[in-house]
């Protein structure tokens, strides 16, 4: 027999929130997309010291960013800011002052707080519904925003407070599906492993990870269907206004 659920965490990219959708508001206040605006940035620091051609950088960016793919989805760490940046400029040889360095960093760091991405829609609903029967957390990956930058994301919706766990890849040194991950939610929250349901989009990281350490998983589909029809998650749910009545079916089967 299943263990009773106690506690819910959740995916924070396109699950909580819609990746990409302050990609719009960028564009209409004149801004470039933000690949393009980070490897503008680096562009500009280097400049002011010797001249450098763009191209040289955006290639050395190019090639960082597909290290940390590899990286990340081969062996489930996200590099920091500062370790992304160091590839590139030991690729082009040149450095920056720490203070430079910090900035530049901070940049990309707060990227998506300076035109924030859109929450899913009925998520704010569906935690304040959960949060009296329910310990709830977030499990996420962080690429470019720092978990110290995601905690302001949370509570610019006024959701940071309704949490009782926050884990994030930069901080605990390894992203999801790893093992650790949940067990530092489940530490955090005070619960079992086998007492925790997971949602979350993607099918590798957010059902087998869970699946993997004796949690359970629903595969959320509200932003994105990556593929629920062959999904092996305990249950699908396709708009936050049903969550609670999907994980209510869950404990009672």
């Amino acid at each position: 027999m299943r263990s009773k659920i106690k506690a819910i965490t959740f995916d924070l990219w396109d699950t909580l929130f819609a990746d990409d959708t302050d990609e719009p508001k960028r564009q209409k206040a004149g801004l470039p997309p933000k690949p393009v605006e980070r490897r503008e940035l680096v562009h500009q620091y280097l400049h002011r010291h010797a001249p450098i051609a763009r191209d040289l950088v955006d290639a050395a960016y190019n090639a960082a960013d597909a290290a940390f793919n590899k990286v990340w989805h081969e062996h489930y760490v996200t590099w920091t800011v500062r370790e992304r940046l160091s590839i590139v400029f030991k690729a082009l040889k040149r450095e920056l002052p720490e203070k430079e360095l910090a900035e530049l960093i901070r940049l990309h760091e707060e990227m998506e707080l300076r035109f924030r991405p859109d929450p899913a829609p009925g998520a704010g609903e569906a935690l304040r519904t959960l949060k009296p029967r329910y310990k709830l957390g977030v499990i996420s990956d962080a690429i470019f925003t720092p978990g110290r930058a995601l905690r302001q994301l949370l509570d610019g919706e006024g959701w940071l407070g309704l949490f009782d766990s926050l884990v994030f890849s930069d901080e605990v040194g390894c992203s999801k599906p790893q093992r650790l991950v949940f067990e530092t939610a489940a530490a955090q929250l005070g619960v079992d492993l086998g007492e925790i349901v997971h949602i979350g989009d993607r099918e590798s990281n957010d059902v087998d990870g869970p699946h993997a350490v004796g949690a359970r998983a629903v595969l959320f589909t509200g932003i994105k269907d990556r593929g629920s029809a062959k999904s092996q998650a305990d249950a699908v749910c396709d708009d936050f206004a049903r969550l609670p009545a999907v994980l209510e079916q869950m404990d009672q089967s």
